[in-house]
Order: C-alpha cells, then structure tokens, then sequence
C-alpha cells in the first residue's frame, strides 16, 4: 500500500469459519461490519532474543494507541499468509532484507467490539516469529514508541500497559503453543 493511499480503501479477502474466501471488501467496510478477514502477527526477536514491542499511533483504525507485542498486519486480497507476514514485518519494522518469518499457527479471533455500531470482530489469524538482525526504524504513521525487552520485562508489562485484546489472545496462544513443544522428560 502505497504511504498517500488509504488504508480503509484496501481491498481484503473475506473469509468464512473454514478460513475459505467467500468475497472480498474494503478494509473500511470490512471493520465497520465485522466481516471476517485474514490477519498476520509477528513476533520479532532481536540477536539478543528480546521481543519488539510497541505503541500504536493513535490514528491506528484498529487499537489505536495501544500497546503490542507483535508487528502485523491485514492480509490483501489475494495475498498469502506468508507474503503478508514477510511485507507486513519488513513495513513496520522499517527493514528490507529480513528472512521470511517462521509460520507456527493459525487461530480464528472472535471477540465482541468496542464499537456500539459493531457487534462482532472477527478474523483468522496467522501467528510467525522472525529473527530481526538489522537496525530498525518503524513507521513514524504506525509506531509511536518502540523497544526490543527481554521476555521478563514483557510479562511484567502484561497487567501495567493497555494492550491490543488480539495481540493478547495471540500471545496467550503463543505460550501454550511453546509449552505444548517443550520437551518433557
């Protein structure tokens, strides 16, 4: 998406509970009616192994100024999961020539809006991790403040900070996902 272009008039896929295309509609529209679309989320670690964690600008359309543990994004219309995952992070990253991220799972988030002229938001989720070795340097029209933290850190900021409800189910499933791959003895 071009920087002068709008990002409610990007076009998305919209699927149905199968994560099947049935249509597609702007982004705009696609919010304002809660019309299932395709997300990915991101988890990028730097050589220390610190997670990126942000503010959001408050001209976000979605979880305006809050915070994230994820870079991501809306999936075009059209576009792999993969592909996203890849532009998506190298864009709010502010990188090019990032390796492509590690897909882990998908999930379908369904949570009632904040929105009184929504009643739902709902859309299937891809979640990858990415290795970020490169200096970064966010989009100013995204990010309002970044760090790379320590995973200690981030669960301390878990009940201080305002977080996106999405990034925090992610996350949620994310840990489980991890401690069901963990090795047992």
């Amino acid at each position: 998406m071009s920087a002068d272009s709008n990002p409610a008039d990007e076009i998305l896929d919209i699927v149905d509970e199968n994560d099947e295309v049935v249509g597609q509609a702007p982004r705009g529209e696609a919010y304002a009616r809660g019309m299932r679309h395709r997300c990915v989320f991101i988890q990028a670690r730097d050589a220390d192994g610190r997670i990126f964690v942000h503010r959001r600008t408050a001209t976000k359309l979605v979880f305006p100024s809050l915070y994230d543990m994820w870079v991501g994004g809306v999936v075009g219309a059209g576009e792999s999961y993969d592909d996203a995952a890849l532009r998506e992070a190298e864009e709010e990253l502010g990188v090019s020539g990032l390796p492509r991220p590690v897909p882990l799972f998908k999930f379908l988030y369904e949570a009632p809006s904040s929105d009184p002229e929504q009643i739902w938001q709902t859309w299937w989720s891809a979640v990858y991790e990415v290795r970020c070795e490169l200096p970064v340097d966010p989009q100013a029209e995204e990010v309002a403040w970044h760090a790379f933290v320590p995973q200690a850190e981030l669960e301390a900021r878990l009940g201080e900070w305002e977080w996106v409800p999405d990034g925090l189910a992610a996350y949620e499933r994310l840990r489980a996902y991890r401690a069901s791959a963990a090795p047992t003895d």
